[in-house]
C-alpha cells in the first residue's frame, strides 16, 4: 500500500467544501486540501439522470487514516452517499512526501 494517497470528495456548495477542507487540516487528518470550483456532476440517482454543479475537494494524507477522514467528512457532508474516493500517491518528491507526513497525525 502507498504511504500517501489523495482523497476526493464532491460537494453542493463552496461552504461544504471549505467546512470539510477546514475539519480535516484542522484535525491533521489531511496535510492539505485543494477546492476545485465549477464542476458538473452527472449521475443516476434514485432511478433519475441527474445533473448538478459542484465542488470538489482534494485532500492529501497518510494512507491509514483514510477511515478516520472519511468518518471527518461524512460528519460535515449533506449527501447520503457521498463519493469519497482515494488514490494511491505511486510517485512524490521527498521534501513534500516529508511534509505531508509532518503535518498529519501519525497511524
Amino acid at each position: 500500500m502507498s504511504e500517501l494517497i489523495e482523497v476526493w470528495v464532491t460537494c453542493p456548495d463552496n461552504d461544504i467544501a471549505l467546512a470539510i477542507a477546514n475539519a480535516a487540516v484542522e484535525a491533521r487528518l489531511a496535510a492539505c486540501a485543494n477546492i476545485v470550483p465549477g464542476i458538473t456532476s452527472v449521475y443516476r440517482w434514485e432511478g433519475e439522470l441527474v445533473r448538478d454543479r459542484e465542488f470538489s475537494v482534494m485532500l492529501k494524507t497518510r494512507a491509514t487514516l483514510f477511515d478516520r477522514l472519511s468518518a471527518a467528512i461524512r460528519a460535515e457532508h449533506p449527501y447520503e452517499v457521498p463519493a469519497i474516493i482515494a488514490t494511491p500517491v505511486v510517485a512524490v518528491t521527498a521534501d513534500y512526501r516529508d511534509w505531508v507526513l509532518e503535518e498529519t497525525l501519525s497511524a
